[in-house]
């Protein structure tokens, strides 16, 4: 089953031209182009299916600065700031809360970890706690256990993930922008080398920025015009419980298992970094240059079955223009969870707070998160092709630090003053060898 999401109208009519065309209605995509439109640029964003449905509306729905790797930290502080805006702004309730995120251990070496985090987030103005073992077991006592120490980061929030993203989109279209759902980009026109149009399954759009934000499908389309952008995706596996939940904090992570409050009250369970990697022909091409993700994640991974083949997100083939593409043959990403990993996951919630066993599950999904070989996405101009803009390989954590990304996507297309340093996220940079260089979070 899909993950619930708020449907919204797509705009009456696909523009002759625009300012800038972004490719993929996810958080990303989205967010870019709220902030050109809200810019007075014309935008216009394309999504082949419908806005957020894939994994914008597949994940937990934090919102966090705590545990970021260095390079992303500062777009997680600034997306936090963006997140609370952006109801302001559009007047309505996309469901952001600050309500701080918990974290329990019994690990030594974890804590040990959180603790070496806090101590380097002080030195960029984050505020997180580290727990003693009576104020972890004060905060988790829902649990019933006995716990060595925690963090609380109480500046962290969640937003919520059915109805966050296509908020965001309808403002697009209040600024002045526009929205064309079920409508997929087949590829990118070049004259003299550098972006002149998009060619979409309705017709051209003349521009000379595109924005290309379609998450797991972004190397496949890249492929198209001769780009190697190195990406794989992992298939993860949620399940959510009904309302009825008494006890649990917004937001808890406890090892066993993480929770998160839903916007009808009930929770979103998860086991953090579990998940299947279906083997596709893109996931052999870049086997190389993802040897150090899994080599410092292979615990949490387990080989997958021919899912990802069958999604066809990740093929290696060519497409013609003027046919049907693999993005209209599946315009959602919708594959099939891992019961296994459900059945655990229920299990170990269960386990952690026996209460759960008598609230009814709700509902299950799946969905792929795609990755850099670093764990960073690549977001910034393809030098090889003038106006085109790669923002991909958010490796699960776009829907937190999307805002941020979109802000200054838009400040790179306006040639504003960026609301965080773009040089870390630079495409360029995974021509070079990720050996040693992998996210620590």
């Amino acid at each position: 089953m899909s993950a619930p999401l708020l449907h919204i109208e797509s705009s009456p009519s696909l523009p002759r031209e625009a300012d800038v065309v972004v490719i993929g209605g996810g958080v990303v995509g989205v967010f870019t182009s709220y902030y050109l439109a809200r810019r007075g640029l014309k935008v216009a964003l394309l999504e082949k299916g419908r806005v957020a449905a894939e994994q914008s509306s597949r994940n937990w729905g934090w919102c966090r600065q705590q545990n970021r790797d260095a390079r992303e930290l500062p777009l997680a502080t600034k997306s936090l700031a963006l997140w609370e805006r952006v109801a302001e702004e559009t007047g309505e309730d996309i469901g952001f809360r600050c309500c701080g995120l918990l974290y329990l251990s019994n690990d030594e070496n974890e804590l040990a970890g959180w603790a070496k985090w806090r101590d380097f987030a002080r030195t960029v103005g984050v505020t997180t706690h580290m727990l003693s073992a009576e104020e972890a077991n004060a905060r988790g006592k829902m649990t019933g256990r006995k716990w060595k120490g925690g963090v609380f980061s109480p500046t962290d929030g969640t937003a919520d993930t059915s109805k966050a993203v296509p908020i965001a989109a309808r403002a697009i279209m209040a600024a002045g922008g526009t929205v064309h759902q079920h409508c997929a980009a087949r590829g990118i026109e070049l004259t003299a080398g550098r972006v002149s149009g998009v060619v979409t399954e309705a017709g051209t759009i003349r521009t000379k920025t595109v924005v290309m934000a379609g998450g797991a499908w972004a190397s496949s389309f890249c492929n198209q015009l001769g780009i190697r952008f190195p990406q794989a995706s992992v298939r993860s596996s949620i399940l959510a419980l009904a309302p009825g939940a008494a006890g649990l904090p917004d937001a808890l992570y406890a090892g066993l298992v993480s929770a998160t409050r839903r916007g009808n009250g009930g929770y979103t369970l998860a086991i953090s970094g579990r998940a299947r990697v279906d083997p596709t022909p893109q996931q052999f091409r870049f086997g190389r240059e993802f040897l150090p993700m899994f080599a410092r994640r292979w615990r949490s991974l387990s080989p997958g079955a021919f899912e990802g083949l069958r999604q066809g997100h990740e093929s290696l083939a060519k497409w013609r223009l003027d046919a049907v593409t693999p993005m209209e043959l599946n315009r959602t990403l919708d594959p099939r969870p891992d019961m296994r990993q459900i059945r655990l996951t229920h299990r170990r919630a269960c386990r952690l707070v026996p209460e759960l066993r008598h609230v009814a599950i709700s509902n299950v999904w799946a969905g792929y998160i795609d990755s850099t070989p670093d764990g960073i996405p690549a977001i910034g101009e393809v030098e090889s092709i003038p106006g085109f803009i790669l923002a991909a390989g958010f490796s699960g954590h776009g829907f937190g630090i999307g805002p941020g990304a979109g802000h200054m996507i838009a400040d790179i297309i306006t040639g504003s003053p960026p609301i965080v340093d773009p040089r870390p996220y630079r495409p360029e940079r995974l021509k070079m060898s990720a050996w040693g260089k992998v996210s620590e979070f």
